[in-house]
């Protein structure tokens, strides 16, 4: 074990743990795909919604790469990039834990004010807060403050202290985007009328109120492919309910809701609506 390197050493500790880790590189960067997995050669997607694992033995895909297993861990390809290694990472959301990354003082102190005490880690400028459970991960909820969970990689910084709590409303809350002010909030879709007249048949409250359910519940399952599944999503209500008038705005803005949870701006939902609806010609 003398013969291994140090971040080599503290990722395996930390895989016994039940902890998925990665080896960062200069700049707590991830390690490149090898030539193998470039331009997405081995089945992943772009920006690594859904890349890896892949049988690939190198330390490919970032976050998507983080294993506790120790046979990978000191694999010769691992332990050659182990070697390069600066610091460990970890992908939190894999161990059931998300990253509250507090980048200054005062997000430091914003977070003292708003959220629930919780494990805490020193950063070179901030802490992070560590809670257990796991969410979508999103980048600069505030100023200074980023969420890291799901297909995420937060940097081992040491133990911490404190004990760590459950993950509160109020951080999932962060994640929820409010409309953008550029733009108007979503509102009805104007179709054409029915021809022929008569009653919508999609007025019983209870098939409406499944179908938008459903939708929902699409939305908030979708582990990959975030804004395929938002397009593909409004692209089926539409066809069904687009025609008829059925839709209100509390309707639309739930949907809406449900895509921004998990990650979507309100910007991409109103693109993503209006290519949907151009797409069924209403």
């Amino acid at each position: 074990m003398s013969t291994l390197p140090e971040p080599l050493r503290a990722a395996l500790e930390l895989a016994a743990t039940g902890v998925p880790v990665l080896p960062l590189r200069a700049g707590k960067a991830p390690f490149g795909n090898c030539p193998q997995c470039a331009n997405n050669a081995c089945g992943g997607r772009p920006n690594m919604k859904t890349a890896g694992p892949c049988r690939c033995p190198g330390v490919c895909h970032a976050w998507a790469a983080a294993t506790t297993d120790p046979a990978v861990l000191t694999s010769p390809a691992w332990t050659a990039a182990w070697r390069r290694a600066v610091c460990v990472a970890y992908h939190p959301g894999a161990a059931g834990l998300t990253v509250v990354d507090l980048d200054d003082a005062a997000a430091v102190a914003w977070a003292r004010e708003t959220l629930p005490a919780t494990h805490a880690v020193q950063t070179t400028r901030g802490e992070h807060w560590i809670y257990r459970g796991a969410m979508s991960s999103h980048n600069a909820v505030r100023s200074g403050v980023d969420i890291k969970s799901s297909m995420s990689y937060a940097r081992w910084l040491g133990s911490g202290a404190g004990t760590m709590t459950a993950l509160p409303d109020a951080v999932r809350a962060l994640a929820v985007k409010g409309p953008s002010p550029a733009r108007p909030a979503p509102r009805s879709v104007s179709v054409p009328a029915r021809s022929g007249g008569g009653q919508c048949p999609h007025r019983t409250p209870i098939f409406l109120e499944r179908g938008i359910a459903m939708a929902e519940q699409r939305i908030a399952q979708a582990r990959s492919a975030i804004h395929a599944t938002v397009y593909g999503t409004f692209l089926a209500v539409l066809s069904t309910h687009g025609r008829c008038g059925c839709l209100t705005d509390t309707h639309i803005a739930r949907l809406f809701t449900a895509a921004q949870t998990k990650g979507e701006t309100a910007r991409h939902c109103m693109d993503a609506w209006h290519n949907a609806s151009t797409t069924l010609g209403l």
